[in-house]
């Protein structure tokens, strides 16, 4: 299902790679190859076709990403590309998957605000992007961290083009978390923890919800009160948990699978 983008898209443009040497970008190479591994240890991806990706730190105008032909398990730090806007490899030897190019350079160029973005197929919440109605219901403690964050997308083919990248971003509009209908899910956030963090208790709330509608029986949905309530009580934190999140999945990844920092 997946292929690259063209070839004339890879040859580098002109960019001092030394913009790109720093601790900051450095870490964030790292932070993002820790969430692909953690999202396969997981089983949110599906097979090549999933992408992650980050606005490089402190230069808007380029984005991280991962590259075309590697399955999240195998992706390490230094195996990430970065990408313009225009489809250009700055720093890397692959090119990017096209839909990921598509799809992430519109949704970080027409969205500032989302650094960083998430797309996946993973099971529960995409199953739930495939059937009438609102996908995610206020039933479970879990799905109110998203009370008034998620927006649904209708599906329209493929995104091979900047016009289907544009249409995208617009569904997203004010939403973190999109459900991509009969095709998946994307979440965006500022940070990479705060888009993990998400994404992992986003397919968990969805997982406990298509549990419980298999038993047949109704949902008992939460008082729209006590829902908005319980969503502020939940970001009264701040990012804190989601930082804490990320460092937990790195230190469990050290044990398990320590060349994803490499």
């Amino acid at each position: 299902m997946a292929h690259s983008l063209a070839a004339g898209n890879t040859a580098p443009k002109k960019a001092d790679p030394r913009m790109f040497e720093n601790f900051e970008v450095q870490q964030a190479r790292i932070d993002l190859a820790a969430c692909f591994r953690m999202a396969s240890n997981l089983g949110m991806e599906e097979g090549i076709c999933n992408h992650f990706s980050a606005v490089v730190p402190g230069i808007d105008d380029y984005f991280l990403v991962n590259p075309f032909g590697l399955a999240f398990e195998e992706i390490r730090a230094s195996d990430l590309i970065i990408c313009d806007f225009e489809g250009n490899v700055v720093q890397g030897d692959r090119a990017p998957e096209i839909t990921a190019y598509y799809i992430h350079a519109r949704v970080h160029k027409n969205l500032p605000r989302a650094r960083v973005a998430f797309h996946t197929h993973m099971p529960y919440a995409t199953s739930l992007a495939m059937v009438e109605g609102q996908p995610l219901q206020w039933a479970g403690q879990t799905s109110l961290k998203f009370y008034g964050r998620t927006a649904v997308d209708e599906f329209n083919g493929l995104a091979l083009d900047a016009q289907e990248g544009d249409r995208i971003a617009a569904a997203i509009g004010d939403a973190d978390v999109v459900f991509m209908r009969n095709h998946g899910v994307m979440v965006v956030g500022k940070t990479i923890a705060q888009a993990w963090n998400d994404l992992y208790y986003l397919e968990r709330a969805c997982e406990v919800q298509v549990l419980a509608e298999s038993t047949g029986r109704k949902l008992v949905p939460v008082h729209p009160k006590v829902a908005a309530a319980t969503y502020a009580q939940m970001r009264a934190g701040g990012d804190e948990s989601a930082v804490q999140h990320l460092e937990s999945v790195k230190r469990r990844l050290q044990k398990t699978d320590p060349d994803f920092s490499s």
